[in-house]
């Protein structure tokens, strides 16, 4: 099934995740319908993205922030720090596994939100919150785990789309937080994006100076989807 053969609908206004004083809504395909791998890489193409098997796209009646970005591979060049970010976490090993469940890579999970999340929502997070939130059955997922001396620093949960990898969420261990392993796994992301000869690495939504977007602003060639086209995005000269 294509996309023209689906519907759209939007959802009840709700809580906004980026700003207290704002409701927000998603646009999301017929939920009625089965999502399929296919459709969703077009999807994924124009915007969407996905939460456990949830596709949705911000469709805000009167905020335009949440803005879908992402990296084109070939313009990136690393700036200085983050040619120092590679250099500091050399010794840390990369690699691609399924995408699944274990007690090790829950665990990880939970310390990184019970720090990060601590006394909200998603904090003291269950089982089921790590399967219904980065494990999908329609979807060409996988994990990046990054490894040093067999201790599991951090993981990348990535979804293969037509024209690149969706990196849908990251998770690292706190305590290793001086190691900057958000910014490493993007780096390694787009090396990921490189070895499979796809051109571009989608990396959710771009809000102008939001302080929770401050990772993203620190990549240059990064692209905006706006008005149905993608462009490069012009940011301030510094």
């Amino acid at each position: 099934m294509s996309l023209q053969d689906r519907d759209f609908y939007l959802t009840v206004e709700h809580a906004c995740a980026y700003f207290d004083d704002r409701l927000c809504q998603n646009i999301v395909p017929d939920p009625n319908i089965r999502m399929h791998s296919s459709v969703y890489e077009q999807l994924g193409m124009i915007g969407f993205r996905r939460s456990g098997d949830h596709v949705y796209r911000p469709h805000c009646k009167d905020c335009k922030s949440c803005i879908p970005c992402r990296i084109d591979i070939n313009r990136f060049t690393p700036n200085r720090s983050q040619r120092r970010c590679l250099r500091q976490n050399s010794a840390i090993t990369v690699e691609k596994v399924s995408a699944e469940f274990t007690n090790e890579y829950f665990e990880l999970y939970k310390k990184y939100l019970n720090h990060r999340h601590a006394g909200g929502e998603m904090s003291n997070p269950s089982e089921d919150d790590f399967k219904n939130f980065l494990i999908c059955n329609w979807s060409d997922s996988h994990f990046l785990t990054f490894r040093e001396d067999d201790h599991l620093l951090a993981i990348a949960v990535i979804d293969k789309i037509l024209n690149g990898f969706s990196a849908v969420y990251t998770f690292f261990d706190p305590d290793f937080s001086h190691r900057s392993l958000g910014t490493f796994a993007i780096l390694q992301e787009i090396q990921h994006c490189k070895n499979h000869q796809l051109p571009f690495l989608y990396l959710g939504y771009w809000i102008d100076q939001h302080p929770k977007m401050h990772y993203k602003a620190g990549f240059n060639a990064i692209d905006v989807f706006h008005n149905n086209h993608w462009r490069a995005l012009e940011k301030p000269a510094d």
